[in-house]
């Protein structure tokens, strides 16, 4: 495993070091199960029970837990035969009832030997199709069991509540209610985590089983946790494997309230017995941070990703990275203290980030958390700088030694985990997730006037055609992703007709031929800038009369269509909510909220409340989720979006452009820089690109770049072009149009009238 600071400019002459595997060797604990496939399901099992609205209804719940003892309890225990379990499942809510039931392992096991005089176990099934089999397997045996009770819960939501057999039960499936909350990150169901996790589980009970008593209970990190509660849903199993009451008493549970000595005590443990940090990335100890909780990135399990289907669109990839870092006070000189400082840079996508700590920051005996952070996969690593401040005479520092850490070498490594020295004085323990698939980020910028061919207005294309004028103007949007890729182009239709000196000019067309076109791909360029729109339309968008009461109507080539109005109607599949809603909530912490009201646009303070100004946040519903699940969000004034896998690109970009042009007519005035017909200047491609990097919240208090944070904290400031910054989506700059492409009345007729 070799550093590489040459391919990111730096000297191979400056001492650098090498990052090393943390040795895994195998702690002596029996885990009676395949753990691993086991925690696949298990997220599986609890994402349906998240996604089931159904199954928490009081009178179900009741009814479950009634079905679960009095039918399901009885029935897998004539089937049982000493240690065997029968391979059936019962019906999926029995299957809730019953999981929630084996994570009291205590109470589980004296409800059995109350009732059966023995455990009764679960079956060890990994797999979608295996389980399907199992519960068709059960309902043939319950059908002859129970000839007069349904297999599925078939009780009506209006249905007399059953009386309440089990309490406890009951107040266990409600706390259980949002557990799928706590494992919900994608990275969590990838193979080299929860291979990586089971170590850890495994080193954990060993400390558990020889160094805990006499100590606080220690608290499980996350991943950790994941595993417990999977080892504790087969419950002979884990009988089998653990002292479970014993464990009981050493352990904090997930949903007990964690203090500080806890969390303490289990770190000094750990980093005294394996001489490494015992939080990792995906490691880390759960526990409430206020308002702070939310304020990460959106990143969730898609279902699929329907975006496959354009060439032109690359998923986007995300990971988590955290930097532990500890001094060697054998090694370290007081003076050195002051002058040293340790800096964080990214190897591609976004150059100009530094993040510097000092030395004096770092406690002499223990591990400490540095950088928390979400990096795209496309960073490729980190580089660790150790830095020397100059002396009094001296500005700027010097660098004493650095390792650059690659994302694949920490894949490669079984415990995502790698440790590097830097000049004998600091050891550095760099850990990551597996990437996950995150939300495609796209944003439209202004690009040339087009006409109905789809070339660019200009002499270049007028002397290809032998001088024949160019018919139809259309203003253009080129669509960027995050790493500044053209995707799509977006075409508006303005007017017809041609342009030809001596009094001819184009003028605008009715209102239902003003269509929104989106064509996939880039621009085919003819000569420097000047291009031609690429031939396949994916998506078109045709204004029609709005229905009575209703102030904007489109027809859209997906099959759908927007209407806009003040009221919501109470029945749709899919609605648009104004502001940031669901996930996509702002919850800033304090300080930021303080940074927040100090900034200044065009001189006048900010005001909070209108953060939520031109954000829409697209949500679906479902019989099964009839809360509904935001998809996507858009801000159709910068005509920026971001959308699930799941969502459709296309769909996504129609709506957010079709909302700008029908505010922009409804309010007289161009809300979303529509007349800008010229290309504004970027900042250069891997300067700073959108959403590379991410600060985590717990280390974003003393950095306020809104290039660290989510980008729909500060949209205008993460989005703007190079060249002007926020400015150029407030005001024009100064462009000079040629009368060809057709003035600023003809396009503020074709936006607004």
């Amino acid at each position: 495993m070799s550093a590489t600071p040459n391919s990111i400019g730096v000297s191979a002459d400056t001492g650098t070091s090498t990052p090393t595997e943390i040795s895994d060797e195998e702690p002596p604990v029996c885990i009676s199960i395949d753990i691993v496939a086991a925690a696949r399901r298990h997220i599986a099992f609890l994402r349906t029970v998240d996604e089931s609205e159904w199954l928490h209804h009081e009178s179900n719940m009741l009814e479950s837990i009634r079905r679960y003892d009095e039918l399901w309890m009885p029935l897998i225990s004539d089937l049982t035969e000493g240690s065997t379990t029968p391979v059936i499942l019962p019906p999926f809510d029995v299957q809730w009832v019953w999981y929630c039931h084996t994570l009291n392992p205590v109470s589980y096991r004296r409800y059995c030997e109350s009732r059966f005089s023995k455990m009764i176990g679960k079956p060890t099934i990994f797999d979608e199709e295996n389980e399907d089999y199992a519960v068709m397997r059960c309902k043939g045996i319950w059908v002859q069991k129970y000839p007069t009770e349904p297999f599925e819960n078939e009780l009506d939501s209006d249905s007399q509540y059953p009386d309440v057999r089990n309490e406890d039960l009951l107040i266990e499936m409600k706390k259980q209610r949002l557990l799928y909350r706590k494992f919900s990150e994608p990275y969590m169901s990838e193979l080299v985590y929860l291979i990586a996790a089971r170590e850890r589980y495994k080193r954990f009970l060993c400390i558990l089983q020889k160094f805990a008593d006499g100590c606080p209970r220690l608290v499980p990190a996350a991943d950790i946790s994941l595993l417990w509660l999977t080892h504790q849903s087969y419950p002979t199993i884990y009988a089998g494997d653990m002292e479970i009451e014993d464990i009981a008493r050493k352990m904090v549970g997930v949903w007990e309230k964690v203090m500080e000595e806890e969390v303490g005590a289990t770190r000094k443990l750990w980093e005294s017995i394996y001489n490494q940090p015992y939080e990792k990335a995906g490691g880390q100890i759960i526990m409430d941070l206020g308002d702070v909780v939310s304020i990460k990135p959106s990143w969730e399990v898609s279902n699929c990703d329907v975006n496959t289907k354009y060439k032109s669109v690359m998923p986007r990839f995300l990971l988590k990275v955290c930097v532990h870092v500890r001094l060697n006070p054998m090694k370290l000189m007081q003076e050195d203290a002051k002058k040293k400082f340790l800096r964080l840079r990214v190897m591609r996508c976004h150059r100009e980030l530094k993040m510097d700590k000092p030395f004096c920051s770092f406690p002499l005996n223990s591990w400490q958390k540095t950088w928390h952070l979400y990096c795209e996969f496309g960073t490729k690593g980190i580089v660790l700088d150790l830095r020397l401040r100059g002396g009094r005479c001296f500005k700027g520092s010097s660098s004493k030694d650095m390792v650059a850490v690659l994302w694949n070498d920490l894949l490669r490594s079984p415990s995502l985990t790698l440790e590097s020295k830097l000049d004998q004085q600091v050891r550095v323990v760099v850990s990551i997730t597996p990437p996950a698939q995150a939300p495609y980020l796209f944003k439209c910028v202004p690009d040339r006037v087009t006409d109905d061919s789809g070339a660019m207005i200009s002499d270049v294309v007028l002397k290809m055609n032998n001088y024949h004028p160019q018919e139809g103007r259309w203003l253009s949007r080129t669509v960027l992703d995050h790493a500044g890729r053209q995707c799509f182009v977006v075409r508006m239709r303005v007017a017809g007709g041609i342009w030809r000196r001596g009094g001819e000019t184009p003028s605008t067309v009715k209102r239902e031929d003003r269509i929104i076109e989106i064509r996939e791909g880039s621009w085919s360029y003819l000569a420097g800038t000047i291009g031609r729109v690429p031939e396949k339309v994916v998506g078109t968008a045709t204004p029609r009369e709005p229905p009575d009461h209703q102030t904007a109507a489109w027809c859209f080539s997906t099959g759908d269509e927007l209407t806009i109005h003040w009221e919501l109607p109470s029945s749709t599949a899919m609605k648009l909510l104004k502001g940031r809603k669901l996930q996509y909530q702002t919850k800033k912490p304090n300080s930021l909220k303080e940074k927040g009201k100090q900034s200044m646009n065009n001189g006048q303070e900010v005001d909070e409340e209108d953060d939520d100004e031109g954000f829409v946040t697209l949500v679906r519903f479902t019989e099964e989720n009839p809360i509904g699940r935001a998809t996507a969000l858009l801000n159709w004034k910068l005509l920026v979006v971001e959308l699930l896998p799941e969502e459709d690109a296309v769909l996504a970009l129609l709506l957010c452009v079709s909302i700008l042009r029908s505010v922009s007519e409804m309010r007289k005035e161009d809300v979303g820089s529509l007349l800008i017909r010229r290309r504004l200047k970027e900042a250069k491609q891997g300067t700073r690109d959108w959403g590379s990097v991410v600060l985590h919240p717990s280390c974003s208090s003393d950095i306020s770049s809104p290039h660290l944070q989510p980008w729909h904290w500060n949209a205008m400031a993460v989005t703007a072009a190079a060249s002007n910054g926020a400015d150029n989506f407030t005001k024009q700059p100064a462009f000079t149009y040629s009368p060809v492409e057709g003035g600023d009345k003809l396009y503020k007729r074709g936006i607004i009238a």
